[in-house]
């Protein structure tokens, strides 16, 4: 089972990110913190790690950078979020090895999860409900109704 790590210095966010991670049949765990973080990803050895970036201790910055120094955690894929929307940030996650850098104003949970997806470039776990009204890849859009029939 593929292996996601959560870090974010809110709880709230933190369960509700757990849950849904759970419901797509990933193995979930946690962390408060980056220091928190690097011990569990050392520990645990997630397939994938979501963080915030502006926390306690040490920032997801900090975190990502001592992430890609480490033998043991070098190749974690890494999704960064944040609240901060400037290119100068983007650019420095970017640097840093981040996978994926999503600002949190921008981005549903849903786009979470499918940036996952994306970048575990698997399917998801769970079969995905199609978005009403979307047309899907190769399907013809249905025929308008005929009011007359």
């Amino acid at each position: 089972m593929t292996k996601i790590m959560v870090v974010e210095d809110d709880q709230n966010l933190r369960e509700i990110y757990s849950i849904r991670l759970t419901a797509e049949n990933y193995e979930v765990v946690s962390a408060g913190d980056g220091e928190e973080a690097l011990a569990v990803a050392v520990r645990e050895k997630p397939d994938l790690i979501l963080s915030d970036v502006m926390m306690p201790k040490i920032s997801g910055f900090d975190m990502l950078d001592i992430l890609r120094q480490t033998p043991e955690t070098k190749d974690i894929k890494v999704i960064m979020m944040t609240a901060l929307s400037s290119e100068d940030q983007r650019k420095r996650g970017e640097a840093l090895g981040a996978n994926r850098y999503l600002v949190k104003s921008q981005v549903g949970i849903e786009d979470v999860i499918n940036a996952i997806h994306e970048v575990l470039a698997d399917k998801g776990s769970a079969p995905e409900a199609p978005v009403e009204g979307a047309q899907q890849p190769n399907e013809q859009p249905a025929p308008a109704p005929n009011p007359a029939q």
